[in-house]
C-alpha cells in the first residue's frame, strides 16, 4: 500500500485528490504567505518610508501653500530619508525635482530646500 502524501505545512496526511498539496486552506495559505514573507517585508519598509517621506513634506507645507522652504537640518529632526523618492522632475531650468508621490523637494544652497506640492490633474 502507498504512503499517504503530507501536508507541506503542517505534515499531517492528505484527503482527496491525488495532486493536492495542503490539507486546507489554512496550511495552504500560511505555506504561501512564508515563501512570499522576505520579499513582502522589503517591499513593505520601502513603502513605509516613502509614506514618511510625503507625510513629513506635506507637514511643512499649510493647506493653501504650493511651495515653501525648510532645511536639511528640520527633515532630518523629523526622520525624512533622502534615499527614498518615487520619481524625479526635471524642469525646463534644468533643476532635477525629487518626488515622494504628489509632494516634492529642490535642493538649494546652503542646505536648504524648496519643498512643492504637485498640481492635481
Amino acid at each position: 500500500m502507498e504512503e499517504p502524501k503530507k501536508c507541506l505545512h503542517c505534515g499531517k496526511a492528505i484527503r482527496g485528490r491525488s495532486d493536492k498539496k495542503f490539507c486546507d486552506d489554512y496550511c495552504r495559505n500560511n505555506y504561501n504567505n512564508q515563501l512570499k514573507a522576505q520579499s513582502n517585508n522589503y517591499v513593505r519598509n520601502i513603502s513605509n518610508a516613502l509614506g514618511k517621506n510625503r507625510r513629513i513634506l506635506e507637514s511643512l507645507l499649510s493647506k493653501t501653500e504650493e511651495k515653501g522652504k525648510t532645511t536639511r537640518q528640520i527633515l532630518m529632526q523629523q526622520g525624512f530619508s533622502f534615499k527614498y523618492f518615487t520619481h524625479t522632475y526635471i524642469h525646463k531650468k534644468g533643476n532635477t525635482y525629487f518626488f515622494c508621490y504628489d509632494y516634492g523637494y529642490l535642493p538649494l544652497d546652503n542646505d536648504w530646500y524648496l519643498i512643492v506640492r504637485s498640481k492635481k490633474e
